[in-house]
């Protein structure tokens, strides 16, 4: 039996296993998005959450930057009717309210293949994943020397390490990778994993988006 993780329940099992999510609540009402977006302060991200949605741009889900509790109202009614229309008929469960991200945004995924096992991936996230199809993959478990050689691997490679990249911490995406490495040691229940976008800059890496397939 197979069950998939998305959206808020996904970054908060993560942030359980001690990996920096980006703060997410689930708001039911444009009161609720008022307030949760208060809380976690402007400017926030408005994101559709259910399901039956992958990818959220696809049906125009996601709203950014959101400056004030007025443009919380609008993006919460806006993002509903999208959702509505797109699925009708379908469950919605809310409306993600998020803190934004900063840095350069990439992508890490794992799978289990049949023959090796389960396997790391990494490469630039964001719209950059199917334009670019940048990306460098490991048999779990890796260490930090095979993390560096995963990024230094990417044609981006130079990008991410030029002057212009003053904001990019190659350290934190070698430390990352290697404890996905061992949480998925941790979880064989654990079947795929996709993480998209992880924000990584000076201040830090944190996980933006996640999705989670376990079996049992």
């Amino acid at each position: 039996m197979e069950r998939l993780i998305l959206n808020v329940d996904a970054l908060y099992l993560l942030e359980k296993e001690g990996f920096n999510v980006l703060k997410s609540r689930l708001a039911k009402d444009e009161d609720d998005a008022v307030r949760i977006a208060s809380e976690i302060g402007f400017p926030v991200s408005m994101k559709v959450s259910s399901s039956h949605v992958i990818h959220k741009t696809d049906i125009d889900g996601v709203r950014y930057p959101i400056n004030n509790p007025s443009d919380a109202k609008e993006a919460f009614r806006e993002l509903e009717m999208n959702f509505k229309t797109a699925y009708p008929g379908k469950d919605l469960d809310g409306i993600m309210v998020q803190m934004p991200g900063r840095g350069i945004e990439t992508i890490v995924g794992v799978h289990r293949d049949s023959q090796f096992g389960p396997v790391i991936m990494f490469g630039l996230g964001g719209i950059f994943v199917e334009a670019i199809k940048d990306v460098s993959f490991r048999i779990i478990p890796i260490n930090k020397k095979d993390a560096r050689d995963m990024i230094e691997e990417l044609s981006a490679y130079r990008i991410l390490t030029s002057k212009r990249q003053r904001d990019m911490d190659i350290n934190l995406i070698e430390d990352f990778l290697v404890e996905v490495s061992q949480f998925i040691t941790r979880h064989s229940e654990v079947k795929e994993m996709d993480m998209n976008p992880v924000f990584v800059s000076s201040a830090g890496l944190y996980i933006c988006d996640a999705r989670i397939t376990q079996e049992f």
